[in-house]
């Protein structure tokens, strides 16, 4: 097994660490998420036109890079350790690949190039406060619960309706859409049907239609900027037809999405651990700097262990992820980490015989690099001392991101609940969440 990097790999990792660190240190930072945008336009600007970073993981027909979701979750590992403010996430990891899944010939010759290039920002709107349940991360998108999260038909959600011509009219509320303030194209899901013949579907709502009003939230992480949209019988435009599999291709982008989420956050929990171990080592109490004394090692040492078990998981995830995505899953390969999941998670990992079932155990990765990224952030604040409790320094900005990833994408034990009832480890009974 060869579980090292390919070149192309270490080259993506390599000039996007420099360029981030030029362009998005702390002050650059702060001063980012400040702006309308939420973020730096000409920082965006340099990562797609110098790195291709929007397009990274599209087809070369779409004016991409051809590269995989392994690539962009590795390219996520050094956007996490700056905690860089972008459209990244939305844009080109929820949006992109439902356009590419979904839509039809048309809309992807005409939206999926402007992604590429950056030249167009696009969100993932989904009603309530169901985004893991729609990616298919802490529950079954189309099980029991499936119509309830998008409004099932009934008084809440986003409605859609026909339209005399054929077209089609949303009306409704959706929170907590990353991004949704700036993005120039929105995806919303919506139900269609009535309650008898309910279904989910995807439409494309330009970012400047009439009857569409949308409002900045205040986050708990400003670098994951939110915002609520309030649809008034607003026209949009069916994404893909209404044929198509809207709730597995949620499932199969969540699973990418948590892959790429698990590695950006081993890269600010390993960010935060450098700083903290920077800063134990000047910090000095009692005649003697505060990292050698043998608690302090300790402590540290078992973050350093938690963030190297995470990064091997979203390492693992970032593979299957992206090989699954190519339809060529095998067992061993580039990253191809199996042994680090218990027995009965490996079985369900594993690629079986006459299937085509893709792997999916994003979510598991995602659960322990949330966690791994939360302790190191917490003990970060403790050895800063004083200082790591002020609004000035950026300690708090790694607690915030763990804390904000767990709201929007988890938490992190229905995360484990999810993946283990998936791999039947109780088979026969009932997790508790």
């Amino acid at each position: 097994m060869d579980a090292s990097f390919t070149t192309e790999q270490d080259e993506i990792r390599r000039t996007l660490r420099e360029l981030l660190h030029k362009r998005c240190g702390p002050e650059e930072l702060r001063a980012a998420v400040d702006q309308p945008a939420g973020h730096d336009p000409a920082l965006w600007t340099a990562l797609a036109e110098q790195l291709g970073l929007p397009g990274l993981a599209l087809p070369e027909t779409y004016g991409g890079v051809g590269c995989s979701v392994t690539e962009l979750a590795l390219a996520a590992e050094e956007t996490g350790r700056a905690l860089a403010p972008s459209p990244l996430l939305a844009t080109t990891v929820l949006s992109a690949p439902l356009l590419l899944a979904l839509g039809t010939d048309a809309q992807r010759a005409e939206l999926l190039p402007r992604l590429a290039a950056g030249s167009l920002t696009a969100a993932l709107g989904v009603p309530g406060a169901a985004l893991a349940t729609a990616l298919g991360l802490t529950g079954d998108n189309g099980g029991s619960d499936g119509d309830d999260w998008a409004g099932g038909g009934r008084a809440g959600g986003v409605q859609a309706r026909r339209t005399e011509d054929g077209g089609w009219r949303l009306y409704g509320q959706v929170d907590q859409v990353l991004d949704g303030h700036s993005a120039q194209l929105l995806i919303v899901a919506a139900h269609a049907g009535g309650f008898a013949r309910s279904r989910t579907l995807l439409f494309l709502v330009p970012g400047d239609a009439a009857r569409f009003v949308r409002t900045r939230l205040t986050a708990l992480d400003a670098t994951r900027p939110q915002a609520r949209l309030q649809l008034r019988d607003v026209d949009a435009e069916l994404l893909g037809d209404e044929g198509g599999d809207v709730l597995g291709t949620l499932t199969r982008v969540g699973d990418q999405t948590a892959a790429v989420l698990a590695c950006e956050a081993v890269g600010a929990a390993d960010r935060v651990l450098e700083r903290t171990v920077e800063y134990v080592g000047q910090r000095e109490q009692f005649g003697r700097a505060i990292g050698s004394f043998q608690a302090v090692k300790h402590r540290l040492a078992d973050v350093y262990v938690q963030i190297q078990a995470a990064r091997s998981a979203a390492y693992y995830a970032a593979w299957a992820a992206g090989t699954a995505a190519m339809g060529r899953l095998s067992s061993a390969g580039p990253l191809g980490l199996v042994a680090q999941f218990p027995a009965p998670l490996r079985g369900a990992a594993e690629p079986q015989a006459n299937s085509s079932e893709a792997v999916r155990v994003g979510g598991l990765a995602l659960a322990q690099a949330l966690e791994a990224l939360r302790g190191a952030a917490a003990e970060g604040i403790q050895m800063h001392g004083g200082i790591g409790f002020t609004w000035e320094h950026e300690a708090h900005l790694y607690f915030k991101r763990a804390a904000g990833d767990e709201l929007l994408f988890g938490p992190v034990h229905r995360l484990r609940a999810h993946a283990a009832d998936g791999a039947r480890l109780f088979a026969g009974g009932e997790v508790s969440v």
